[in-house]
């Protein structure tokens, strides 16, 4: 694919070269000499933009994220589920960390079974404890934190700065605190928003997804998202950690 950066830069680079001595020595204009610098300068600064422009851009990555939201709640709602999803790091599943939300109504999974890669699978020994296994925008964005984990407050707010606000640029900042078994993320000037749809009450919005598969990473064990509170300037994710 081309890079239009890259396309615009050395078209002007090559304009500018050619057209440089000839301002310069043939028609002997200051004024000219400097446009055809000018030129030289702003094609270089294209080509080293081009570095730095996403593969995809950021409206297709939009439109993908929306289509695998509505799919997957299209899914929970004609199954009817309503419990909320448990969050289980790579070492509890196939290598990558899921969403498992469970069939049986107000179910509470304790799982004792490490969770296949499939759709649908039994975490524990009864016949009802069955459930379907979700891959979460948390769970798809951990390789790019996953070497700065740690199971401190500290390291989990710093790699979820890193995450929501140095790469994803959706927040201005995070805290992470913890007692009694809940940490409270707060996430500083969220770019989205929790909305009152099926996905968002069982996975919990993209934003609280990422906090929860960052934390059960983090921690190497099964969590689940308590509570989501979100105004204009700030989100509060509650995340309770499964025993």
């Amino acid at each position: 694919m081309k890079n239009p950066y890259r396309t615009l830069g050395v078209g002007l680079v090559a304009a500018g070269a050619l057209f440089a001595p000839v301002a310069y020595f043939v028609i002997s204009s200051a004024p000219l000499t400097a446009m055809a610098i000018l030129s030289l300068l702003v094609g270089f600064t294209c080509i080293a933009l081009a570095s730095t422009r996403p593969y995809i851009s950021p409206e297709a990555s939009l439109v993908l994220l929306q289509t695998g939201m509505e799919n997957i709640a299209a899914l929970l709602e004609e199954l009817a589920l309503r419990n909320k999803a448990i969050y289980v790091p790579s070492s509890m599943a196939d290598g990558k960390p899921k969403a498992i939300i469970p069939l049986a109504d107000g179910a509470t999974p304790v799982l004792k079974n490490r969770v296949p890669g499939r759709l649908v699978v039994r975490y524990g020994s009864r016949p009802d404890e069955v459930g379907i296994a979700l891959t979460t925008p948390g769970g798809a964005s951990l390789p790019l934190v996953r070497d700065s984990l740690g199971p401190g407050d500290s390291q989990i707010e710093s790699a979820l700065s890193y995450l929501l606000v140095g790469v994803l640029d959706l927040a201005t900042g995070v805290t992470v605190t913890s007692q009694n078994g809940q940490l409270n993320i707060d996430i500083r000037n969220p770019r989205l928003h929790w909305e009152n749809i099926w996905y968002y009450r069982s996975l919990g919005s993209p934003i609280a997804s990422m906090a929860a598969a960052v934390t059960c990473e983090a921690l190497g064990k099964a969590v689940r998202i308590k509570g989501e509170a979100v105004n204009m300037k700030q989100a509060r994710v509650e995340i309770e950690v499964m025993d």
